[in-house]
């Protein structure tokens, strides 16, 4: 019977091409996503995984969708944390509700859907939970006070979460992407990312999605079951940590 993996924010750029990924390579795959409809329903569309909605910034929600996840597909064996927002501005103009945005998704829901899925890796003696945490939460960013702090919390996360699961059989590790090809990256204006952006990475090109994925599809395996607590720094040499 097929591993079940969910992937928080599974719909688009990263996360949908992490869940491809891992459909591609056996899993039966859940995709939660929080708002865009449109593009969720494309998306099952074009791959045939089904979506779910729910926000991970809310524990309860949280609760509720994996119970359905689990329902349909099976104990969730790979967890997959890729959900995250920005909400960037300088620090003297970052203002509260910004600040908890960023916080309550990109940090506290590791907490929310990690919590719900722990009790039952443990009684099975596996799990895999990989966070998707940024070159930023390593190194900071101007701007991104909140994005930096949320993902560098999402590292500690990881160290102590890993330390925890380690002989129950769950592995706990973090993938750091630099500035990868999605269509929020390629938004940016051109200008921006060829004189200041790319000059940063030393390989001289964005990653893409499905490079990032890769990575997930070997930490979730089974071969990757002595690499715990570990982060992957996935930026084209932008940041050695």
């Amino acid at each position: 019977m097929a591993k079940v993996a969910l992937v928080t924010g599974g719909t688009r750029g990263i996360g949908a091409a992490i869940s491809v990924a891992l459909k591609d390579a056996g899993y039966a795959v859940a995709a939660n996503y929080a708002g865009n409809e449109e593009a969720a329903a494309k998306f099952t569309e074009e791959t045939g995984i089904k979506a779910f909605k729910w926000s991970v910034a809310d524990y309860e929600e949280c609760l509720a969708g994996v119970a359905k996840v689990e329902a349909d597909l099976g104990p969730v064996d790979v967890l997959v944390n890729n959900a995250g927002i920005t909400r960037d501005a300088m620090f003297h103009k970052l203002t509260k509700e910004k600040w908890d945005a960023v916080i309550g998704t990109n940090l506290n829901g590791l907490f929310h859907m990690t919590h719900p899925v722990w009790g039952g890796m443990r009684e099975r003696k596996f799990g895999r939970v990989i966070n998707i945490s940024s070159v930023n939460g390593q190194k900071g960013q101007a701007g991104q006070s909140n994005y930096s702090s949320a993902k560098a919390g999402d590292i500690g996360f990881t160290r102590s979460l890993a330390q925890e699961g380690a002989r129950a059989g769950i592995t706990v590790n973090a993938v750091c992407p630099g500035y990868i090809g999605t269509e929020m990256v390629r938004a940016i204006d051109e200008y921006v990312l060829n004189k200041h952006i790319l000059p940063q990475i030393p390989v001289g090109r964005l990653g893409e999605p499905e490079e990032i994925a890769r990575c997930v599809v070997f930490l979730a395996s089974e071969e990757a079951g002595f690499i715990t607590g570990s982060t992957i720094s996935a930026n084209g040499g932008q940041y050695f940590s």
